[in-house]
């Protein structure tokens, strides 16, 4: 046996006393290398959670109406919209460490080691909830030594930075299920069609195995596999002390009702006002489109879906289907320019084109409220008169005669008052207006009720040459339905982010635009499309629906002969409807030119049912109301044979009283005087 000598010995201390220092130095320098991690971490503080979420759109009760549409379904729940069972199956099977660790579970690790090597290949995960999150998060998902010791950073900052319930609801929220499902909300629908908060046990346990491998464990994959994966799971919840060994029995026999769809698998509820929404968000709230898609926002609309669903069938109900013609149609809430209901096309599967927002379109007649309230501001009242009969204009500026036409050639051929002209869309008198006022005064007119497109100003303006958007002129009525007023047609109430933070909510600021009076006045005298007494020589432009009708409403039709529209509005709604060609192409056929009359006057019977029937509510001063000849427009008397109650602001009215049937009346008196005095035989045998 060899003994060592003093000088081996000493050796050996030296070499020992070397490895030990040499150690602390290595353990100092990890120990500084740790606490400069730590401290690093600490200074670029918490990480931010935002993960890629579907958007969500809702109606103005609260229906959801769509979602983004990224071929994935991502929705963020808090933790007490997550079922105990699922959350606890969770932990149980992917970290039930999870609660006592900070973020790394070194014993778990040491297992996982000895278990690869014992096997010669990775057989065992040792990545606990939180590094999969931080995974999730942040990084991708190859394996290299870069990605393990920055998922191990991001996993430090997490863990300093988030609660456990905070981390564990992100990771639940995160985690990919299969089938486009990501997290517990988009999976428990996808598969069971509930929500997560609803899931059974039976239901969670099985859910908590798919993330392992959605294409092996998901149910529809292999339903063996999931069940034998969900037997695990229900075991290692007994072992945890989550649940009793009967309850895991029972979840295991319990049968599984599987629904293998998505929430909303494609867009079915208001698909181009959806659209309108996402332009929107993007060119007045200026989010940008990876938010709009991706950013997990709640965006609660102003669609009304009874209406919406009224203004759809209407158009299907209406429209032959055989026909090419298209159809557009915006409905508002003249308060405050919420918009209840859009259409911009017959099928948006086929055109997505926004024939309600994007197309623009000559407005024929629709227009000539906004002249005839421009010429209530320069003295006009429902009673001015001018001469209606076949007219030629001639201009000494060397601008070309232009001479317009009535719809088929109808005239007075003599005065009429401007109530009459409107009813019965005269255009000889809308001409005539518009030139006397000057061809700058209908465009200026036209910016002051919203209209963005341009206006050229010659005489056809007046009877809607230039081309406008369907919701400006919406726009534009509500001005008259709610006394003058300036709203703005508005999508969208209140936008939230994925955390319920409110990051846009609407706010009503009315400016008024109009007089109170006039704007009055301009309802009161659009009514009369539809009262078959205001006029002798043609028929009201409203006759063919107003017995559909059932309250009351103001409106103007108009028509060029590529254009068909009516626009009309009761105190609690304003409609706009459009029909015509994308190409352009004429309007021929009769039916043709009656779609939008007809849709019109059913969507808005059907859209107010149920609701209460108002009247136009007159200003509290400034207009006076006085019963009218409508063929002259003087104040009646007994002896006029119609007399209409008309509204005139106040000092306008007429004082001159109408005398052309005295004639008739005096005539009338004398031939009963002389009766009386008539013995009643002679009045049968007139004999000397």
């Amino acid at each position: 046996m060899e003994i060592m000598t003093d000088q081996g010995f000493r050796k050996t201390i030296k070499y020992l006393r070397a490895f030990i220092f040499i150690s602390l130095i290595g353990m100092i320098c990890m120990l500084i290398l740790f606490a400069g991690i730590l401290g690093y971490a600490k200074i670029l503080g918490a990480p931010p959670l935002a993960v890629p979420q579907s958007t969500l759109f809702f109606a103005d009760d609260g229906t959801l109406i769509g979602e983004s549409n990224s071929g994935q379904k991502r929705y963020w729940v808090n933790m007490n919209d997550i079922s105990p069972d699922l959350v606890n199956a969770t932990v149980s099977v992917e970290d039930k460490n999870f609660y006592h660790h900070h973020g790394f579970d070194f014993k778990r690790i040491a297992g996982a080691v000895v278990a690869d090597v014992s096997a010669f290949a990775k057989v065992q995960g040792a990545s606990t909830i939180t590094q999969q999150y931080a995974r999730n998060l942040f990084l991708e998902h190859d394996k290299t030594w870069k990605r393990k010791l920055t998922e191990a950073f991001y996993t430090i900052r997490l863990e300093m930075n988030y609660s456990k319930k905070d981390i564990l609801e992100g990771y639940l929220n995160t985690i990919y299920y299969g089938n486009g499902a990501y997290g517990v909300e988009a999976a428990s629908q996808y598969y069971f069609g509930k929500k997560a908060a609803d899931l059974s046990l039976a239901e969670a346990s099985l859910l908590a195995g798919i993330p392992k491998g959605p294409g092996i464990y998901s149910p529809f994959a292999n339903i063996e596999k999931a069940k034998s994966r969900q037997a695990i799971i229900l075991k290692t919840m007994v072992e945890n002390g989550y649940i009793s060994k009967k309850a895991a029995q029972a979840a295991a026999m319990a049968p599984l009702h599987l629904a293998g769809a998505h929430a909303t698998q494609k867009v079915k509820v208001a698909p181009y006002f959806q659209d309108a929404v996402r332009n929107a968000l993007k060119n007045q709230l200026h989010l940008d489109e990876r938010t709009i898609a991706l950013g997990g926002l709640k965006v609660y609309t102003t669609l009304n879906l009874k209406q919406q669903e009224a203004a759809e069938s209407e158009i299907k109900k209406n429209v032959a289907s055989s026909s090419e013609i298209q159809v557009g149609l915006v409905a508002m809430d003249p308060k405050n320019g919420d918009v209840k209901a859009m259409v911009g096309g017959r099928d948006y599967e086929k055109s997505p084109f926004n024939r309600a927002v994007q197309a623009i379109r000559q407005p024929g007649s629709t227009i000539k409220p906004l002249l005839y309230y421009a010429a209530l501001e320069h003295g006009f009242t429902p009673s001015s008169t001018m001469r209606s009969e076949y007219t030629t204009f001639h201009f000494d500026d060397g601008q070309a005669d232009y001479t317009p036409h009535n719809f088929n050639n109808k005239y007075a051929n003599g005065e009429i008052t401007l109530a009459e002209a409107l009813a019965v869309s005269d255009n000889i008198f809308a001409v005539k207006t518009h030139l006397f006022l000057g061809e700058d005064t209908l465009v200026e007119t036209a910016k002051k009720f919203g209209l963005s497109t341009k206006m050229s100003e010659v005489p056809s303006l007046a009877l809607g040459t230039s081309g406008v958007r369907m919701i400006d002129m919406a726009n534009a009525y509500s001005m008259f339905a709610n006394g003058g007023k300036k709203v703005f047609p508005a999508l969208i109430t209140r936008v939230e982010d994925y955390n319920g933070n409110v990051i846009y909510e609407k706010e009503n600021h009315f400016n008024r635009i109009l007089n109170p009076a006039r704007a009055y006045v301009m309802t009161q005298m659009l009514t009369g499309i539809f009262d078959s007494k205001l006029n002798g020589y043609t028929r009201v432009t409203g006759s063919t629906i107003s017995k559909s009708l059932t309250r009351p409403y103001a409106g103007k039709s108009g028509s060029t002969d590529t254009d068909s529209w009516m626009i009309g509005y009761s105190p609690q709604l304003v409609t706009a409807v459009w029909a015509g060609y994308d190409t352009g192409k004429p309007i021929e056929m009769a039916a043709d030119k009656t779609y939008a009359k007809k849709i019109w006057a059913n969507f808005m019977e059907d859209a107010l049912k149920g609701q209460p029937v108002k009247a136009f509510k007159a200003p509290k001063e400034g207009v006076i109301g006085v019963y009218v000849d409508p063929e002259n427009g003087k104040l009646a008397t007994k002896d006029c044979p119609i007399r209409r109650f008309t509204y005139f602001v106040k000092g306008t009215e007429p004082t001159e009283y109408c005398t052309d049937h005295l004639k008739n009346a005096h005539d009338t008196h004398k031939k009963d005087a002389a009766d009386k005095k008539v013995p009643w035989y002679k009045k049968i045998m007139p004999w000397d």
